[in-house]
C-alpha cells in the first residue's frame, strides 16, 4: 500500500522521490516531511516512543467518545473520497452527535465553566 499511503501523505513528488530511491529517512527528516508527528530521544529504559503515546493518550482521553469514533469514521473515510463528499461524510458523522447525552454534558459542562463527564452515550 506504499504507493497509495505515502502519496497521500506526504504529497506525490516527495513520495515517489522516496519510492524510486528507496531511501530510508532518519527521525527528524521523518518528522519534518509530514511522515510522522513525533520524534522522541530515548530514554535509558527504551521506552520513550510508549511514554509519549501514553502522553498522547492522556490527552485524549477526556474528549467525548462518541466525538471521537465519528472524527475517525469522518477522517477515515474522507480521505478516500473528493472533497464535498468528504463533507457529506463529515456532516453525517456529527448528525449521529446531536442525539447523544455526551453532546448535552458538551453543552452543559461549557456554560458551566467546568470539565465535561463524558459517559459515552
Amino acid at each position: 500500500g506504499g504507493t497509495q499511503r505515502l502519496p497521500r501523505t506526504i504529497g506525490v513528488s516527495l513520495a515517489k522521490e522516496l519510492i524510486f530511491s528507496a531511501r530510508i529517512v532518519d527521525g527528524e527528516e521523518a518528522k519534518s516531511i509530514g511522515l510522522i508527528s513525533h520524534v522522541v530521544e530515548q530514554n535509558e529504559a527504551g521506552d520513550a516512543a510508549y511514554r509519549r503515546a501514553l502522553a498522547l493518550a492522556r490527552e485524549f482521553l477526556p474528549q467525548g467518545p462518541v466525538a471521537m469514533r465519528v472524527a475517525k469514521l469522518a477522517i477515515n473515510q474522507g480521505m478516500e473520497v473528493d472533497l464535498v463528499t468528504g463533507l457529506a461524510i463529515e456532516e453525517a458523522c456529527y448528525a449521529q452527535t446531536i442525539p447523544t447525552k455526551d453532546r448535552i454534558e458538551g453543552l452543559l459542562a461549557f456554560k458551566e465553566k467546568r470539565p465535561p463527564r463524558y459517559k459515552g452515550e
